[in-house]
Order: C-alpha cells, then sequence, then structure tokens
C-alpha cells in the first residue's frame, strides 16, 4: 500500500497501523537496538514510485522503520512524505548485486545501496525479526 502520510489523518493512520501494527514501545524499541535504518540511497525503483521520485531534483533517500507485523518505507518528493507499507507475508527482500537490497510488495519494488555495515546489519535485524515472528507454517508441523 502506497500512501501519502504528510498530513495527520486518522483514516490512514488507522490502515497503516492495521496493515502493520501499532509502533514498538520505546522499551522495545531499546531491546532490539533501535527500529529505524539509516538514510537508503534508491537506486532504482517500480514505476508508480519512480514517477513520484522524478518530480524533484533531489538526491532519492528513503528509510525503513520496522513494525511488529511489518515494515514503513518512506522517502520524500516534492516536499511530501510517502510510505510504502508493507507486512512480513508480503515482504520479500533480494540481495542482487554487490550492494543492492531490493525491497518487494506485490508490484511495487525499492532497489537501495548497501555500502556500509550499518545497512547491511539493520537488514541481517530486520530479516531475523521477520523470521523469528513469522507464524508457524504447515511444512513445519
Amino acid at each position: 500500500m502506497l500512501v501519502n502520510v504528510s498530513y495527520n489523518n486518522k483514516e490512514i493512520t488507522r490502515k497503516v497501523d492495521e496493515e502493520v501494527g501499532k509502533p514498538f514501545t520505546l522499551k522495545q524499541r531499546w531491546a532490539m537496538g533501535g527500529i529505524g535504518s539509516p538514510k537508503l540511497i534508491i537506486k532504482s525503483a517500480s514505476i508508480e514510485i519512480h514517477n513520484l521520485l522524478i518530480l524533484d531534483n533531489n538526491r532519492d533517500t528513503c528509510n525503513v522503520e520496522m513494525r511488529p507485523k511489518g515494515i514503513i518505507v518512506r522517502f520524500r518528493s516534492l516536499l511530501e512524505t510517502f510510505a510504502l507499507v508493507i507486512p512480513y507475508y508480503k515482504l520479500t527482500v533480494y540481495k542482487g548485486d554487490l550492494a543492492v537490497y531490493s525491497i518487494f510488495r506485490d508490484n511495487h519494488f525499492i532497489k537501495v545501496e548497501a555500502d556500509t555495515k550499518a545497512v547491511q546489519k539493520y537488514f541481517r535485524k530486520m530479516l531475523d525479526y521477520k523470521a523469528d515472528n513469522a507464524p508457524t507454517s504447515i511444512e513445519d508441523l
């Protein structure tokens, strides 16, 4: 779900919370060692996201926030903030080229640079949390 989160809209906030859960408490964030990613440089994106990013001349960056049931990828364009809301059951992450991670949800994707250890460590933390909190699959029974 790609939404504009620039303004405080209760309906959009409710939909996001329903999809990926309410934000972690401060105690949980501290125990996890933080839930936000460092600034990520966008290499490429799906056509709908790309059309938003090319509207201005700023460097295309984003960040990722972990939630109990998914992640939120936020990026800015023309003084507006957009969020790609991805529940864990729809999240697919590929490590393709040398330092590029691809984040997919249905027909949306964002490819980001992972040139520092902090970025690689964050993606490892996110994928470990996803694996630890995934519901039991039929194959595991």
